[in-house]
């Protein structure tokens, strides 16, 4: 290409110029956790840095067999080559290929391991050094990166060295990658930042950030207008250093007098638009932020971004402020309103709203410096990973508070149901479908359900069973349970909260079996001589021989229908008569004693006026007995 060795150093000098005086800025490395469970020897938790590619499992965990190939072990060829193959058998765990770094791009060795079925790449530094980030590469020809879905990490050497040591020594060697703390998750609202450009000519990277905007702006929409995230854009620019201000390459990519710049967008200054045009578009595209922002409307950035690239690509000529005004009406935002916060591009004075986008990519606190184009900043952590629709919503949403997610992190759009296969592991009653796998956007877990009111207990892993006051309605608390002859017995009782007993009449452990106790065979009942007795299904039945005889059950005897009914006419007779006597009896004693006091009243009367003999009258004096004279 004509002049194509300009724009590389032109970048180069913008990278630079942007660099020089920020001593405080730097890049940090994002990292997750690596768990080695075994062997003993090893075991413990080690960091490790989340490549820049593929797709990290942000807010859940993976575990797997480390493996480390006997050939093409800086996997920068295909392993078919090989005939090498890392999928797993059935039933065994995904496997992690160990690779060494050197020789070939991060991104070959990931394509390389995932195209011989590794579920994740771990990669081996080859010199003692701290941690860095493993990136996409700029070069053509590397279009399987947008296919790359495995995670990777890169590992230090050290460790690596010890990995491969174990391996050497026949141990088995298990990992549990751990992405569950990676990005902050402080309350119930996720802030998260893209960092982005305009430009649309710079190639696989630029078509995959359209494609990301084009596939994510429903959903980052949903989510902002029910509050739950906070979404910011945000745009890098350069500036370029004072001593080249007046150069030509310098007023062809920078606005302002030399302090915003951008890269000439096709890398070639003798053709299509210039780095200016692309540093005007990203202040139209921040200011509209703003505005729609204002109004409270600040997803509407989305629907600009894909409609401006739609309508005003670089390739027809449309990259112009004119077709930027036709969105900007069409989406019926304040037109002068925006154009009074862009200002004017030929004034040799600060742009206060570029200058503070200058100012936001100077990392702060566990964030380092934006560098990387395009960018996600969740929580204030650098997103890394594939910018694909489902990988960013997965990190967005491990930035909640747990038990906090909205609902669109549950959906199938960011993540597949491990329900699905196996029954993801846990306990299932195939008769009545249910189970207690639940899927979460963490991962599944075996809990046993709620069914229909009904808590069922257990390890959720291998058994669970109705447990409380409701239990039998629920496949009859697991009990036995068992119709004959339009009779039905079970083992299940509403009155006990646990466990299974056998109703009377049966035997049996109450959940498989409850057998008939044959009551006649083991002589329970029927003993009497006259008794004859007739097992029957959870019961029994007795009678007495002959038509004239009556069994009474409470007292295991038979008696004569005859005897028990003269017995019952004689014994009312002496009942009839025993009332009869005591009725005369009583009457006979009434009588008397009515008799008596009548006697006692006529006696007194009479005594009043007319003394009896055996009566003194108390004025009555014995005659005088004279003396002869």
């Amino acid at each position: 290409m004509a002049g194509g060795w300009l724009p590389v150093w032109w970048t180069l000098l913008l990278v630079l110029a942007s660099m020089a005086g920020e001593a405080v800025g730097r890049f940090v490395v994002e990292k997750n956790s690596l768990r080695v469970t075994s062997p003993p020897g090893l075991r413990g938790v080690y960091e490790c840095a989340i490549g820049n590619f593929g797709m990290p499992q942000y807010g859940g965990t993976m575990h797997g067999v480390v493996i480390y190939p006997k050939s093409n072990m800086k996997a920068c060829k295909g392993f078919d080559d090989f005939d090498l193959s890392f999928k797993p058998k059935p039933g065994g765990l995904p496997v992690f290929l160990l690779v060494d770094r050197g020789d070939c791009y991060f991104t070959t060795k990931g394509w390389n391991a995932q195209s011989a079925g590794a579920a994740a790449v771990l990669v081996a530094d080859d010199k003692l050094e701290p941690l860095i980030t493993m990136d996409s590469p700029e070069s053509s020809g590397t279009d399987y990166i947008e296919n790359i879905t495995v995670p990777s990490a890169l590992v230090t050497k050290k460790f690596g060295d010890d990995l491969k040591k174990a391996l050497e020594n026949g141990d088995m060697v298990n990992v549990l990658l751990d992405w569950r703390e990676s990005l902050p998750h402080p309350d119930e609202r996720v802030e998260y930042e893209f960092w982005t450009n305009s430009n649309d000519e710079c190639g696989a990277k630029c078509d995959m950030q359209m494609n990301f905007v084009r596939n994510f702006r429903g959903t980052a929409q949903v989510l902002e207008k029910r509050g739950y995230t906070q979404f910011t854009p945000h745009y890098i620019t350069w500036y370029c250093p004072e001593a080249f201000v007046l150069s030509q390459q310098c007023k062809s990519q920078c606005i302002n007098h030399g302090r915003y710049c951008a890269p000439d967008p096709e890398q070639d200054f003798d053709i299509g638009y210039d780095g200016k045009d692309v540093v005007v578009q990203n202040l139209i595209q921040i200011c509209l932020f703003r505005v729609a922002n204002e109004t409270g409307k600040p997803w509407v950035w989305w629907d600009y971004v894909h409609d401006f690239a739609i309508r005003c690509p670089m390739r027809e000529k449309k990259y112009t402020r004119d077709c930027a005004n036709g969105v900007i009406k069409s989406l019926g935002l304040d037109i002068e309103k925006i154009n009074r916060c862009v200002g004017d591009p030929a004034a040799d004075e600060e742009n206060p709203v570029l200058k503070a986008e200058q100012d936001a990519q100077i990392g702060r606190g566990t964030r380092g410096d934006v560098t990387i184009l395009p960018t996600l900043v969740v929580n204030d952590k650098q997103y890394r990973g594939k910018l694909e629709k489902s990988a960013v919503l997965r990190a967005v949403c491990s930035g909640f508070e747990e038990t906090t997610e909205p609902d669109v992190c549950l959906s199938e759009a960011i993540q597949t149901n491990q329900c699905l296969e196996n029954n993801g592991g846990c306990w299932m009653d195939n008769a009545n479908n249910f189970t207690a796998c639940k899927d979460t956007f963490r991962g599944r877990v075996c809990e046993c359900p709620l069914v229909h009111g009904v808590k069922f207990a257990g390890d959720g892993y291998t058994h669970c069973e109705a447990s409380g006051v409701g239990r039998c309605q629920i496949n009859n608390g697991g009990c036995w349970k068992e119709a004959r002859n339009e009779k039905t017995f079970s083992a299940c009782s509403h009155e006990v909260s646990e466990g299974c007993k056998c109703p009377p009449g049966f035997k049996g452990d109450g959940i498989k079996i409850c057998e008939d106790i044959d009551e006649c065979k083991e002589k329970l009942s029927c003993q009497c001589k006259e008794c004859t007795c007739d097992n029957t299904w959870g019961s029994y039945e007795c009678s007495c021989g002959g038509s004239n005889m009556l069994y009474i059950r409470e007292h295991d005897t038979c008696i004569t229908k005859s005897s028990t009914s003269s017995l019952g006419w004689t014994f009312l007779w002496i009942i009839f008569l025993g009332l009869a006597l005591a009725g005369v009896g009583a009457y006979a004693v009434y009588k008397y004693r009515l008799r008596s006091y009548m006697d006692s009243e006529i006696r007194t009367i009479m005594a009043q006026y007319m003394p009896l003999d055996n009566q003194e009258t108390p004025n009555q004096h014995r005659p005088v007995e004279h003396a002869d004279i």
